[in-house]
Order: C-alpha cells, then sequence, then structure tokens
C-alpha cells in the first residue's frame, strides 16, 4: 500500500510516515497543500492523509482540487480544530473521514484501513489466489493451512501483486506502490523480493505460483503449477 501524508508540522510528518512505514506501507511526505495536490497527480496513491491547516492551500482546497481532477484516493483529513461545522466542511468536500488531534495512532491506522476497504470496494479484507491467504491487515500469509513468515517489504510485495493476482505487473509499478520516494537505488532490487518471495511461498510447498512474464515483470498465478 502506497500512502501520501500531506502535513505541515514537520515532526507530526515524521511520526506519521515512521508509524504507517512501520506497518509495511510505503509513505510519502509533503509539507503544503500544493505539494501534496501535484504528488497526488503523479502517483495512484492507495490513500490520503491530509491536514487542514495547511500554508499555501488548505486542506479544504486541497481535497476539493483532488476530487475535481478525478483522484477518488480515500481521503483522512486531519485536523487541531474540533467542530461540527468544520468536519462537515471537509466531508463536503470530498474527504472520507475526519480525525481531530491529539489522536491515538492505532485509532489512526484503523480508520486508514477501513477507508481503503469502503473507499476501494474492489479490495476484499482477505486476498485469496489459488490456496494463497494474504490478509494486510492482520498481516498473516499462509498457503494452505501452513502459516509463511514473511518480512515487512516481502509482505508489500507479495500483496501488491495479490491484489493483481493473475494479471502481469512490471517491475516500476512494483517499486512505485512498495518502495517511498527517498529509495534511489536500482528497479532491480524488485527482483531481490521475488527471489526472496518465491523461497518462502513457492518453494517448499512445490509450488510455481510467482512467474516472470519475460521483458515485462511478473505475475501471479490464480491455478499456481506444482514444480516438478
Amino acid at each position: 500500500m502506497r500512502v501520501l501524508v500531506v502535513e505541515d508540522d514537520w515532526r507530526m510528518a515524521e511520526l506519521l510516515r515512521r508509524g504507517l512505514a512501520g506497518e509495511g506501507w510505503a509513505v510519502d511526505v509533503v509539507h503544503d497543500g500544493l505539494s501534496g495536490v501535484e504528488r497526488a497527480g503523479e502517483h495512484p496513491y492507495d490513500a490520503i492523509v491530509l491536514d487542514l491547516m495547511l500554508p499555501g492551500l488548505n486542506g479544504y482546497g486541497a481535497c476539493g482540487w483532488l476530487r475535481e481532477a478525478g483522484i477518488w484516493a480515500p481521503v483522512l483529513m486531519l485536523t487541531a480544530m474540533d467542530g461540527e461545522y468544520d468536519e462537515a466542511e471537509g466531508l463536503d468536500v470530498g474527504a472520507d473521514d475526519y480525525v481531530t488531534k491529539p489522536f491515538s495512532f492505532v485509532t489512526l491506522l484503523a480508520r486508514l484501513r477501513a477507508l481503503m476497504r469502503r473507499g476501494q470496494p474492489q479490495r476484499p479484507a482477505v486476498l485469496r489466489v489459488g490456496d494463497l491467504e494474504v490478509d494486510p491487515a492482520a498481516r498473516h500469509c499462509r498457503r494452505g493451512t501452513v502459516p509463511v513468515a514473511l518480512t515487512a517489504r516481502e509482505f508489500a510485495v507479495l500483496e501488491y501483486l495479490a491484489r493483481r493476482g493473475g494479471q502481469t505487473v512490471t517491475k516500476t509499478e512494483i517499486l512505485e506502490h512498495v518502495w517511498d520516494d527517498r529509495f534511489d537505488g536500482d528497479v532491480n532490487v524488485v527482483e531481490v523480493y521475488v527471489s526472496a518471495l518465491r523461497r518462502k511461498i513457492d518453494t517448499p510447498f512445490g509450488r510455481r505460483s510467482i512467474r516472470t512474464v519475460r521483458g515485462i515483470g511478473y505475475r501471479l498465478d490464480v491455478a499456481p503449477v506444482t514444480a516438478c
């Protein structure tokens, strides 16, 4: 999952970045409304955490611009203002939920997950590709009934492949959804994680579910081939 945080309080922004990254999500951070709408127009984010009081373009204006531009990623608005009219205005311009500071990170995380499920109905709570089960909320992976232990980054790569089960995705697409803008390495790092996933979800079970599509990228097969 890739999330954009638009927050002008640098300390708060860093706390959010670390917390969400700790959940295995790729997180991009900007500190003003104009930068937020520009970044949202450049990348297909899974969710946007948007502060209300921003320099240049406030959260109301930024959210309204996003919706007018046809960007429908779920928006969780943050504010230090506690008033029903402020909340109503935020929802009226297109925000999906509203959290008042100070807030519990656990609560924010739960509401963000709920928004992504509600705002993206094509995304089930538990992803199943053949007998492979990926649970993004619990961060559990199973092959049949056997749990598979994955690192946060391995899980993020597998989750993206599972969401696109049966479809071929490029290395660049995986990189854009799993790594954030701070990453300046080679796109071939994706190969390293795909190889690690194969050793964990395929080899011990005699499967070949992550297929290399030569010259394009990878595909997680819905009906994996049994390895000979």
